[in-house]
């Protein structure tokens, strides 16, 4: 995995979040028995400068700090419309919420690039369209570079700036969404006989 150029792929979880990397997980992975806050709290631990022992005794600058964290963590509740959750622990929510809870976390690591597994797996319509409405103002309004993998062939035809396809592991076509749809290969592996043939559909 390249970053700026940079092979990033021995890189610890720490140094990929100091270089502005952050991600999501398809199987979430988030704190269940803490609260919204909580959760979207600790992403910000790797971009606090004040020592535990500060922490502590919580006076002055890591006062400061602390709030001005705090305030910038409840902006991005108000942005994914978590504000009446925000103390509910992340176990109590329905899975959607719980999704969005992690794309939330992502962000309050003030990611320059976000990776996003499957983020509307499970999902239903409603809670889809929520989702793919905030990757899209995290694209036209915040500039975020966001690489996700997504089967939902919808969300990405209508978010993606470029798409890569895959086909058993093999890249099949790279462009455009409006290239990508009307690509030959694409159209044989995911509509045509030959995909229904490797999958053992028989229909």
């Amino acid at each position: 995995m390249l970053l700026d150029g940079v092979d990033i792929t021995r890189w610890s979880p720490h140094r990929r979040a100091h270089a502005g990397l952050a991600r999501t997980f398809q199987n979430l992975a988030l704190f269940e028995e803490m609260s919204v806050l909580g959760n979207l709290m600790a992403a910000r631990n790797h971009l606090m400068k004040r020592g535990s022992l500060a922490g502590l005794l919580w006076i002055g600058p890591t006062r400061r700090e602390e709030l001005a964290h705090r305030a910038r963590v409840e902006e991005i509740i108000e942005f994914l419309d978590l504000a009446a959750m925000r103390h509910a622990p992340v176990a109590s929510l329905p899975y959607g919420w719980r999704k969005r809870v992690e794309l939330g976390r992502a962000l309050c690591m003030e990611p320059r690039v976000v990776l996003l597994d499957e983020p509307v797996a499970g999902m239903n319509q409603e809670e889809t369209e929520d989702i793919a409405r905030y990757l899209l103002d995290l694209r036209d309004q915040w500039g975020l570079t966001q690489v996700l993998v997504e089967h939902n062939l919808g969300v990405v035809m209508d978010i993606a700036d470029r798409v890569v396809v895959l086909d058993f592991g093999e890249v099949i076509a790279d462009g455009t969404p409006g290239e990508v749809e009307k690509d030959p290969a694409v159209i044989a592996a995911y509509l045509g006989e030959r995909h229904r043939e490797r999958l053992g559909s028989g229909t």
